[in-house]
């Protein structure tokens, strides 16, 4: 009677953590997708399906804010075209956030490196 008793009450204990601590994430009501072009410029793209507002930022490597505005409860979807020919190579961070969780999004420029080509004619 003992062992299954203490089978009971382990089940009962095991069964409330699960409905505690859910392990499924809460979905967010906006949706961002971001990249770099081949023309030194940043694309995001942000959709909304709930009317919190959402906060976009560019920081650098040092966490320092380079950009950022905030898209109201009215609006549903904006595009973002970030020309960043002025920054310097390195890292940075796109931030899209609201009251419900954040998306990070990693962004690393770099510039092509020029090689110089020498032809030497010999006659």
């Amino acid at each position: 009677m003992l062992p299954l008793m203490s089978k009971l009450v382990l089940s009962a204990l095991l069964s409330t953590a699960t409905l505690i601590d859910p392990t499924t994430p809460k979905a967010l009501s906006f949706e961002a997708s971001a990249f770099v072009t081949n023309t030194n410029k940043i694309r995001l793209s942000v959709l909304k399906t709930g009317e919190k507002p959402v906060t976009v930022t560019l920081r650098n490597s040092q966490h320092e804010v380079l950009y950022q505005q905030t898209l109201s409860k009215k609006e549903s979807k904006q595009a973002f075209l970030f020309s960043v020919e002025d920054l310097t190579d390195g890292e940075y961070e796109l931030e899209i956030a609201s009251i419900e969780g954040r998306i990070r999004k990693q962004v690393k420029l770099s510039s092509a490196s020029v090689e110089t080509t020498r032809v030497i004619a010999m006659q």
